[in-house]
């Protein structure tokens, strides 16, 4: 009795099967890929915002301390957005007739905060709050990178899972004295895992990698 498939198809059939498989390995290690990458995560793309806010300026030149503008991030979850009131600070005075700040002078004028575009995001899912963080010795530039060579805010890292895990398991390397959180440039003085280890000792700061630290 002859075979009812020609030889060659065994050949076909390895080499179908052998595609089909790459491929979806290939889509997998794709999706993996691009999940992690830049793209997706939008990092390092500038966010447009009503106001044009030159961090560079403000915070490298004119050595505007963070807090100055987001008052809230030593007190609450939220590092708060300036009200409209804090930039006629100095803008009363300075530019007070400049055409690029006619939607703080609206704002100011009726009461009502200036419309920011929020540049970090975590999921809804996720409890982030920035006092523990500030209190415990994450400085800014940690999770912001340096604000103060960004004509417009981006967001720097990835703010995912496994980046706020490697975080939460080697917190001491993260860590500064209170004194220099807002600090661009801080740099330990001495050995960066010893001052880290004392630090951490100091201010209560050990491993957390439970789910409820973050999933509430």
């Amino acid at each position: 009795m002859s075979a009812l498939f020609p030889p060659w198809t065994n050949t076909a059939a390895k080499i179908s099967l052998g595609a089909i498989a790459s491929t979806l390995v290939g889509g997998i290690a794709f999706l993996m890929i691009y999940v992690r990458s830049p793209l997706f995560l939008d990092t390092d793309n500038p966010v447009e915002q009503p106001v044009e806010f030159d961090h560079r300026h403000h915070v490298g030149d004119d050595g505007i301390d963070c807090r100055y503008c987001h008052a809230t991030v030593e007190r609450s979850p939220s590092a708060g957005f300036p009200p409209s009131a804090v930039c006629m600070n100095c803008h009363a005075q300075v530019w007070n007739k400049s055409p690029q700040l006619d939607a703080v002078r609206q704002a100011y004028f009726t009461d009502r905060p200036v419309a920011w575009n929020r540049v970090h995001r975590v999921p809804d899912f996720v409890y982030f709050n920035h006092s523990i963080h500030v209190a415990k010795g994450v400085g800014c530039v940690s999770c912001h990178g340096r604000v103060d060579e960004m004509a417009r805010m981006a967001q720097h890292e990835p703010l995912t899972m496994g980046w706020c895990l490697d975080c939460h398991r080697d917190p001491e390397s993260h860590l500064r004295p209170r004194s220099q959180i807002t600090s661009m440039t801080w740099k330990p003085d001495g050995d960066p895992a010893t001052v880290g280890h004392a630090l951490a000792e100091a201010t209560g700061v050990h491993t957390r990698t439970s789910c409820t630290t973050c999933h509430r």
